[in-house]
C-alpha cells in the first residue's frame, strides 16, 4: 500500500493539524485507487476503444460510490471541479434564462453561494438573506415568511463550515416545495461527519466535495433530483450527459469515489470519537476565563469548535499557535487574509470585537487526545502571557 504524506509526516512529529474543515489529507486507500488512473489507465473515458472503456469503467464505478454515499441513483451525480463550481452550477441551473424573480440564501452561506447570488441580484433578481439566531441556526419561521409565489430557489447549507451548526434543511425544503421553489443545500461539511441521505433533506440539489472527506482536491459533485432539468454552465464537450462539459478529471473522480465509499462506512464510530475529543477540548475551554464558544447550545458537527478568548485577537492567536506547530483557522480557509470579521458570526449578532477574536478548531480521523492536550497547553500559555502583559501595564 502506498504511503500518504499526512500532516504528521510532512510537517514533523511536533506538528498538530486541527483544520480538517479546510481540507483533509488524502487517505492511503484513496491514493491507491487513484494511482492506476494517473499512468496505466490514463485513457480518456469518452474514447470508444478498449483503453477508453477501461477508463469509463473507473468513472462509472466512482459515480456509483458517490451516489451510494447519499443514497441516490448514479444518474443523479454530476461531477464538477469542486464544491465552488457545484454551488455556482446549482444557482445557474435554476436562474439562468429565467425572468428575474425571488431567491433566498441564508446569511451564513459560504462565499461561493453568497457572491453568485449577489450577482444574480445585480441582474434584477430579488434576493433575501435568511436570518439566523444567536446560536447560528436558521430562524425557520422568519425564513418561511420570506417565501413568496415567485420564489424560484432557496439555498441553505446543511452544516456551517465555521460553527458546525446543523441547519433545518428538511423543514425549510418542505415549505419551499409547497410554494413551487427549488431547494439547494451545500452539504460539503456534513459529508462523512453527519448522516446524509439526499431524500431526507428534501432538497432538489446538493453539493459535495472530495477534499473534505479525505479525497483529492479539485473534484466535487452536484446531486440533482430526477424531476429537475438543469441548464449547464459549461458547454461544448458533452461530458456528464451534457450537464458539465470538459474531459473528466478521472484520477480525481476515482479518488472521490473511494473517499465517498470510506465516508459512508464507520460513521457512528467516527462521530463518537470526534465528539469525545471535542467535549474534552470544550471542557478545558470552559475552565478558561472569558471564553465564548459559538453555537454551543445548538446541534453541531461532532468535530467543530469555534471560540474566542477575551483580550486575544484571533489572527494573533492563530499565529502564536502556528509558532507552536498547531494549525487552526480563524474561519473559512477561503477567506484567509481578509481583515473583516466573520460574516457568520456577524449574522449571529456577535459584536465585532469578539468576532475578530474567533478561532475555529476542526478535528479529523487522525486527531488524538495528545493533539487536544497540546492545543490546550498552548492556549493556556497564551492566556498567561496576556495576563502578565496586562499586569505589567497596570503596574
Amino acid at each position: 500500500m502506498s504511503k500518504s504524506t499526512g500532516s504528521k509526516s510532512l510537517f514533523g512529529p511536533d506538528s498538530t493539524y486541527l483544520d480538517y474543515n479546510a481540507t483533509t489529507p488524502v487517505d492511503d486507500r484513496v491514493l491507491d485507487a487513484m494511482l492506476p488512473y494517473l499512468q496505466g489507465n490514463f485513457a480518456n473515458p469518452s474514447s470508444v476503444h478498449r483503453f477508453g472503456r477501461v477508463a469509463r469503467a473507473g468513472l462509472d464505478r466512482a459515480r456509483e460510490q458517490v451516489a451510494a454515499l447519499v443514497d441516490v441513483s448514479p444518474s443523479q451525480v454530476i461531477f464538477t471541479s469542486g464544491g465552488t463550481e457545484a454551488n455556482n452550477l446549482a444557482l445557474w441551473s435554476v436562474l439562468s434564462g429565467s425572468t428575474p424573480g425571488h431567491l433566498m440564501v441564508s446569511s451564513i452561506e459560504h462565499a461561493c453561494v453568497l457572491e453568485p447570488s449577489a450577482r444574480w441580484e445585480a441582474q434584477g433578481w430579488r434576493r433575501d438573506l435568511m436570518p439566523v439566531n444567536t446560536q447560528g441556526r436558521l430562524q425557520l419561521d422568519a425564513a418561511i415568511r420570506l417565501l413568496s409565489d415567485d420564489t424560484r430557489l432557496v439555498s441553505l447549507m446543511l452544516a456551517n463550515n465555521e460553527t458546525g451548526v446543523i441547519q433545518p434543511v428538511a423543514e425549510l425544503a418542505a415549505e419551499a416545495r409547497q410554494r413551487g421553489a427549488l431547494m439547494h443545500t451545500d452539504a460539503v461539511q456534513a459529508a462523512g461527519k453527519w448522516p446524509l441521505r439526499f431524500a431526507d433533506t428534501g432538497a432538489h440539489l446538493m453539493t459535495l466535495s472530495a477534499h473534505k472527506i479525505y479525497g483529492p482536491k479539485g473534484v466535487g459533485a452536484l446531486i440533482v433530483d430526477k424531476s429537475v432539468e438543469i441548464d449547464p454552465m459549461l458547454i461544448g464537450g458533452g461530458q456528464e450527459r451534457n450537464y458539465r462539459s470538459g474531459t473528466e478529471n478521472l484520477p480525481g473522480i476515482v479518488g472521490f469515489g473511494m473517499a465517498a465509499e470510506l465516508a459512508a462506512s464507520g460513521l457512528d464510530e467516527r462521530q463518537q470519537k470526534l465528539r469525545a475529543l471535542r467535549d474534552t477540548l470544550e471542557g478545558a475551554l470552559k475552565a478558561m476565563p472569558q471564553v465564548t464558544i459559538f453555537g454551543a447550545q445548538a446541534e453541531r458537527l461532532p468535530n467543530t469548535v469555534q471560540f474566542a478568548l477575551q483580550g486575544i485577537d484571533g489572527e494573533a492567536l492563530l499565529m502564536q499557535l502556528d509558532r507552536d506547530g498547531i494549525g487552526v483557522s480563524s474561519g473559512s480557509a477561503c477567506a484567509s487574509g481578509k481583515t473583516a470579521p466573520s460574516h457568520v458570526l456577524m449574522a449571529m449578532g456577535v459584536d465585532e470585537f469578539t468576532a475578530r477574536g474567533a478561532i475555529r478548531v476542526s478535528l479529523g480521523k487522525d486527531t488524538t487526545k495528545a493533539d487536544i492536550d497540546r492545543l490546550i497547553e498552548s492556549l493556556r500559555r497564551q492566556l498567561a502571557w496576556v495576563e502578565q502583559a496586562a499586569g505589567a501595564a497596570a503596574w
